[in-house]
């Protein structure tokens, strides 16, 4: 390890409860969608007292409405900016993006947790909160590895680009946004909650609704009707059969150890108005997996092709074809080559700090690193400290120690990838 790398880390290892108190901080802050700005204005103050180049701009909606990768329902971001922070290299270094969310989903049923979702609560080595695992702890990893560089007195020749976004959690448009104002990079860590796997590659999904069509008729004489809940059971059918044959085609190695690497998932169903009526319309809504190399628009086919085959099964959607809808959030997928540098050099440094060799995976999930790699052409590697089945859980948390952790991995990382100028 070069002395560089030691003060880094000596210094790492002296300011975790640095690290913590601002993690707390953020997890304190209700930042989900529509309320990110208090969160944001706390690692805007960070990014400032660090003396980073600080960018903040609300996002603009007709800008991004017309492009291809924009999938957002909400129509007002006023009063919830974007935050974009360089610590300007001195050139002829690689330049990376470290790329983090500040929304949180919703706490769900707050009577399941067992402390105020905003606690912050510190634990046996667990601090406990809404955005503690996804991603507010990632976040802090990367700003306490910002820091270390800077407090250690190293100059990088690269740029690095520190994002903090809104709206990943419903489809990535501030990661869009940035993009489209012109921030990419020689390479992107997005430390989404991998329990420290490395993620070279990362599934995309969308949003799918089916409109099911049936025959009211009364109850007492349901067989003079067509009942829009029997045919979805057909439709789910379909579905699961499609997700069957899809997923044979998997054969990526990364996903050996994933039961169902692109899965369908039917979310909701909703159905008829009165117990006594045979029901003329079913609407199922779900969600599509999207392989890693596949694209957005041929899982769709796909699903169409799917679909159209149900006349060949029942000669009622002959007559009555189902209607299918692509709405709500979309995520790209993103891949990158295993033997890529920046997975090198994040191996290195990373079995220098754990003593072991990480596991390397696809993403079970989508994130924004599809956009950063699709839309910017930034090569991309999801690696995060977080607790994945805790994420969007009750009672979310993060180890701290694994938090510490990826600070270390990353700050060393930034040392290799950006070099250090002379």
């Amino acid at each position: 390890m070069t002395t560089h790398e030691i003060n880094v880390k000596s210094w790492l290892k002296e300011n975790r409860a640095r690290g913590a108190r601002l993690l707390q901080l953020l997890v304190r802050e209700n930042s989900t969608r529509g309320q990110e700005s208090s969160a944001q204005a706390i690692l805007i103050e960070k990014c400032r007292q660090l003396g980073l180049a600080v960018d903040l701009w609300e996002l603009d909606r007709e800008e991004l409405a017309g492009h291809p990768a924009f999938c957002c329902d909400r129509q007002n971001f006023a009063g919830n900016p974007n935050l974009v922070a360089v610590l300007k290299g001195s050139g002829g270094g690689k330049s990376i993006i470290l790329n983090g969310h500040i929304d949180v989903v919703p706490v769900g049923d707050e009577t399941s947790w067992e402390l105020d979702p905003f606690s912050g609560h510190i634990e046996s080595g667990k601090l406990y909160g809404r955005g503690a695992t996804d991603m507010k702890g990632g976040t802090v990893s990367l700003l306490l590895a910002l820091e270390s560089i800077i407090a250690s007195g190293i100059k990088l020749k690269g740029d690095v680009i520190f994002q903090s976004v809104i709206e990943e959690e419903s489809g990535g448009a501030g990661t869009l946004a940035a993009v489209l104002r012109g921030y990419q990079a020689d390479g992107a860590i997005i430390p989404e909650p991998t329990n420290m796997k490395i993620f070279p590659k990362q599934q995309g999904s969308m949003w799918f609704r089916i409109i099911v069509t049936g025959k009211a008729a009364h109850g007492g004489t349901r067989y003079e009707g067509v009942s829009a809940i029997e045919k979805s059971m057909t439709v789910i059918q379909s579905l699961q059969k499609l997700e069957k044959d899809r997923n044979a085609e998997i054969t990526d190695p990364l996903y050996e150890k994933t039961p169902i690497p692109i899965p369908i998932n039917i979310g909701k169903i909703s159905s008829g108005q009165w117990p006594s009526s045979v029901p003329d319309t079913a609407i199922i809504e779900g969600r599509m997996g999207v392989a890693p190399e596949e694209t957005i628009q041929n899982a769709q086919h796909e699903m169409e092709r799917s679909l159209e085959g149900l006349k060949l099964e029942d000669e009622w959607f002959e007559a009555n074809p189902v209607k299918l809808e692509w709405f709500g959030a979309q995520w790209l997928p993103g891949s990158l080559a295993t033997d890529h540098l920046l997975i090198t050099q994040l191996r290195e440094s990373f079995t220098e700090i754990k003593g072991r060799s990480p596991v390397i995976e696809a993403s079970p999930w989508g994130t924004d690193g599809g956009i950063l790699s699709n839309v910017g052409g930034t090569p991309v590697i999801v690696f995060g400290p977080g607790t994945t089945e805790m994420a969007h859980d009750a009672n979310e948390y993060i180890i701290l120690e694994e938090m510490f952790a990826a600070s270390e991995i990353i700050a060393l990382t930034l040392l290799k990838w950006c070099e250090i100028a002379q």
